[in-house]
């Protein structure tokens, strides 16, 4: 069986979609796999042993020069790689217009997505010819995907246990070895607090509660803040340098070898970004926040994974700008991020 997935961005959404290759794994052995992606996403799915084919497009540049040259001839390669491939079922993951329309371009008969309900614009329906009703169930953005690819097979994927994976070089891990190496400690727990909605990011003197905190609690341990523009990385080399010489600021890295670092610290703790979805997927334990967003759907799944929903009776709201954003984040309490931290990390580290 010969499959294409189609989930483009962004980066949080496409890991959390990363399940169904371990799904497909287990439910049709053999099968091979494509998935189709935007080129600033391809190095999260780049040598994953599940994955035949990464084919990577740029609507961002042809959105810009739509009747170029340049444009014409890169899409009509894509279409015509698409189409010889002669899949047997494309999976359109995403639910907008741009992945129904990737979807309709393979020219496979047998296209499934989501129905009226759980798409994200109303256009991808008429692109798709299969389409997935979703129940209480599959609340949780991993399980929206899931419930499509399983569709194909039976439609219960809740007797699976499945896991993600997202693939590092060993040049990567050395790297991060290395790099933990010139921090002080023999525990890590990172800080990403940055984010590209405002209604999900916390305040810069929580954080420094926080961190004071865990620096009292923990004496073996070291913090490193990671950051993902020059925004945040202004922001977290502030914080760092008020909490002193356990507290380090990262260097700017490639994105994989981000994700092996992740795989070496021993908590990843944020709000609703990638940073805290990556831990996540390959393997290390999460504290995350949500204010504007919903952890029931959006947060890492599992007993090592602890998310914090604002205690506001309008959370969940979706709203990237709001007039009582002061209040919604002191609604995230530090003494309840702390308890989440400790919860995870005394246990393994044996510490009361």
């Amino acid at each position: 069986m010969h499959i294409l997935i189609v989930k483009l961005s962004a980066l949080g959404d496409i890991i959390h979609a990363l399940p169904v290759l371990d799904y497909l794994r287990q439910a049709a052995p053999g099968v091979e796999i494509d998935w189709v992606v935007e080129e600033q996403n391809r190095a999260i799915l780049a040598g994953h042993p599940l994955i035949r084919n990464v084919i990577s497009i740029n609507t961002r540049t042809w959105r810009k020069s739509p009747f170029s040259a340049d444009t014409r001839r890169e899409v009509g390669a894509i279409v015509r790689r698409l189409r010889s491939a002669s899949y047997d079922v494309v999976f359109d993951l995403q639910g907008n217009i741009k992945s129904g329309i990737i979807a309709a371009l393979t020219g496979v008969p047998k296209r499934y997505g989501f129905d009226r309900d759980g798409v994200r614009e109303s256009l991808n329906l008429l692109f798709t010819n299969h389409r997935v009703p979703l129940g209480p169930g599959d609340h949780h953005i991993s399980n929206r995907s899931l419930k499509i690819v399983s569709s194909v097979f039976g439609g219960d994927y809740t007797s699976y246990t499945v896991t993600s994976h997202i693939e590092t070089t060993p040049e990567d891990d050395q790297a991060a070895r290395e790099l933990l190496r010139t921090t002080t400690g023999d525990m890590h727990v990172l800080f990403h607090t940055g984010t590209t909605w405002e209604t999900k990011k916390w305040s810069a003197e929580g954080w420094l509660e926080l961190g004071r905190l865990v620096l009292d609690r923990f004496p073996a341990a070291g913090i490193l803040f990671s950051w993902g523009n020059e925004q945040e990385r202004y922001e977290a080399e502030k914080l760092a340098a008020e909490l002193g010489n356990r507290a380090f600021l990262l260097p700017r890295l490639r994105l994989k070898s981000f994700c092996a670092l992740l795989k070496k610290v021993d908590l990843a703790v944020g709000g609703d970004t990638g940073p805290i979805h990556i831990a996540a997927a390959v393997g290390t334990p999460t504290v995350s926040f949500y204010r504007s967003t919903d952890a029931r759907r959006n947060g890492p799944l599992g007993p090592r994974h602890i998310t914090l929903q604002s205690s506001m009776p309008c959370t969940r709201c979706l709203e990237r700008s709001c007039p009582d954003d002061k209040n919604c984040r002191l609604s995230i309490r530090t003494a309840d991020m702390l308890e989440a931290i400790v919860s995870i990390i005394a246990p393994e580290r044996g510490s009361a």
